[in-house]
């Protein structure tokens, strides 16, 4: 009978065992029978010899796993301690399987595999090819059964295998799921894995590890030396434990009174971080805020028009998002950046129509031009409804704008808000731009100061009214879009904005823009700030009452206009 070639990885394998084992002599045998088989294994075919190759390596350790089933407790023991020695890179999980209670025994050929219970038994997967093999009654599969010593030296065995991973990524999980069980046997085995550790960021949480593990010891001046170590450090587990120190009686007084000083430090440091992150919060919030305003300062600026149509535009916006991702649903990133641009054309066609077709007919009667706008609005409403139903829709979140930026520990923005704002100030300028240095721009500011005489010069006052609006309500679409990455797209999105947009516009001065960013960002971070003593509700009416307040002494807002357009 021929024997399988062993391939390069088996081989390697076999090395790595025979370095680690303590059978040392059946390993030599095998290495023998490697270094022999090696040759013919050369001259095989390349794909062949990789599956021979994989092949053997599994039946290795495969004889491992099934050497589980068995009653003894300290041959289990022993068989799970060789699997992870065997190096396969399905150490970690058959061993996690085990600890979790998920390995069994299938009856029919004692099988070790996994198993996940259903409500009609259990399906089976293969130990090494997480295949499928069909399902079991309850009585086709007999578990693998722990007690306490095998479930604890598996917890060991498999930080073992994971501190030792060539991926930094294991190794920094597994410190970190050691941290708060840390005991004399893993002090010594992170010690080990410590001393050839190259990557910086785990080799600090071993460190931090260590020394929590000295603050529990005895040795006074090595938790002296753990409480230097620790006091610029604000995770959670360290602030704990340096609380239970300071408190401790039966500790001396210099233990328990520098552990006092490093805790303040601490928290000293995380109440600043912490008032950082309410600016961020507060400063993201308002960029929302001059997003969802800007559009509508400039209609109601220009145009004098109240606009209760204007929440419902970011609302098309929101959902214009969502069906861009419909459409390219394997490129997310790619379609909330395409959604911009699409957005901004949607709703400012939409806007362009609104004013041609009712606004255009009720200017200079305000009450009038408020009602149809807002009859405008629920018809908006009812239309988004009866084409995607009255649930929310969910725009999913690019990987680029998931997680957080770490500043330094305790300190860290979300790419989301972050994202936002930095392009809610690109709008803004974008917008400077084309009113200050675009012939839109000019006509705009000319019928805004002086209608009349902005006619008698040429312009085209219905022209720029159009278009005005039209760009008013691109730029609320464009808010939607950024709005639908913080909240669920529904057919009620803009009626939560629509008041704090006219609070922002009269708040900043009215067709001011430079007074909508400044209002915007200004009422963003004051909402933070009282929220956590006033609530979210709360927050809002004392913010209202303030601005309520603020225009009994300045009518103009912030920014008044000057000029012609300030006398009309």
């Amino acid at each position: 009978m021929q024997a399988h070639p062993l391939g390069e990885g088996a081989f390697v394998h076999l090395i790595w065992t025979l370095r680690r084992s303590k059978r040392r002599l059946t390993c030599i045998t095998a290495l023998l029978i490697a270094i022999v088989q090696i040759a013919p294994a050369t001259q095989a075919n390349e794909s062949d010899g990789a599956s021979q190759s994989s092949l053997i390596v599994s039946v290795g350790i495969a004889e491992i796993v099934q050497s589980l089933n068995t009653g003894d407790f300290e041959q289990r023991l022993a068989s799970a301690r060789r699997i992870a020695d065997s190096g396969h890179p399905r150490a970690v999980e058959i061993l996690s399987e085990l600890l979790n209670g998920n390995l069994y025994e299938r009856r029919s050929d004692s099988l070790i595999v996994f198993a996940e219970k259903t409500p009609e038994g259990f399906q089976l997967r293969d130990t090494f090819t997480n295949e499928e093999l069909g399902s079991s009654g309850r009585r086709g599969v007999r578990k693998v059964k722990l007690n306490n010593k095998l479930r604890s030296e598996l917890r060991e065995l498999i930080a073992n295998v994971r501190l030792f991973s060539p991926d930094s990524d294991v190794r920094l999980n597994a410190i970190n799921e050691m941290m708060s069980s840390m005991n004399e046997a893993s002090g010594v085995l992170v010690s080990k894995a410590l001393e050839v550790e190259p990557d910086q960021a785990v080799r600090e949480q071993m460190q931090m590890a260590l020394a929590l593990l000295d603050l529990d010891g005895t040795d006074q001046n090595r938790r002296l030396a753990a409480i230097d170590l620790l006091k610029e450090n604000l995770s959670t587990p360290v602030r704990s434990r340096l609380a239970v120190l300071a408190e401790d009686d039966t500790l001396d007084v210099e233990t328990r009174d520098k552990a006092a000083k490093a805790l303040f430090e601490i928290e000293t440091t995380l109440e600043r971080y912490g008032q950082i992150e309410t600016i961020f919060f507060g400063l993201s919030l308002g960029s929302v805020l001059v997003l969802t305003a800007i559009g509508l300062a400039i209609t109601f600026g220009v145009m004098g028009v109240i606009n209760m149509a204007h929440g419902e535009l970011i609302m098309l916006g929101a959902y214009t998002t969502y069906v861009m991702q419909q459409i390219m649903p394997n490129h997310i990133g790619i379609s909330v950046v395409a959604s911009i641009p699409v957005a901004f054309v949607v709703t400012g066609l939409v806007g362009i129509a609104i004013e041609r077709g009712v606004i255009r007919f009720l200017y200079g009667r305000p009450l009038e031009t408020l009602l149809a706008t807002f009859g405008i609005s629920l018809i908006l409403q009812q239309a988004v409804r009866s084409i995607f139903s009255p649930l929310n829709r969910s725009v999913i979140t690019p990987e680029w704008m998931s997680g957080s930026l770490e500043i330094v520990q305790g300190l860290s923005f979300t790419y989301n808000r972050l994202y936002i704002l930095l392009f809610s100030l690109m709008v803004f300028f974008v917008l400077l731009i084309v009113l200050q240095h675009s012939r839109l721009g000019l006509e705009v500011r000319a019928v805004a100061q002086n209608r009349s005489m902005a006619r008698a010069m040429g312009v085209r006052s219905s022209w720029v009214d159009a278009l005005t609006f039209g760009l008013g309500s691109g730029i609320a679409g464009i808010a939607g879009v950024a709005l639908s990455q913080l909240t669920n797209v529904g057919p009620n999105l803009g009626q939560g904005y629509i008041v704090d947009s006219f609070m922002v516009v009269v708040f900043g001065g009215v067709g001011n823009i430079w007074g909508t960013l400044v209002a915007g960002l200004s009422l963003g971070v004051a909402n933070k700030f009282i929220e956590p003593w006033a609530g979210a509700v709360m927050a809002k009416i004392i913010v209202l009452v303030c601005i309520i307040l603020f225009i009994q002494k300045r009518p103009s807002g912030l920014f008044p206009q000057k000029g012609r357009a300030a006398e009309g």
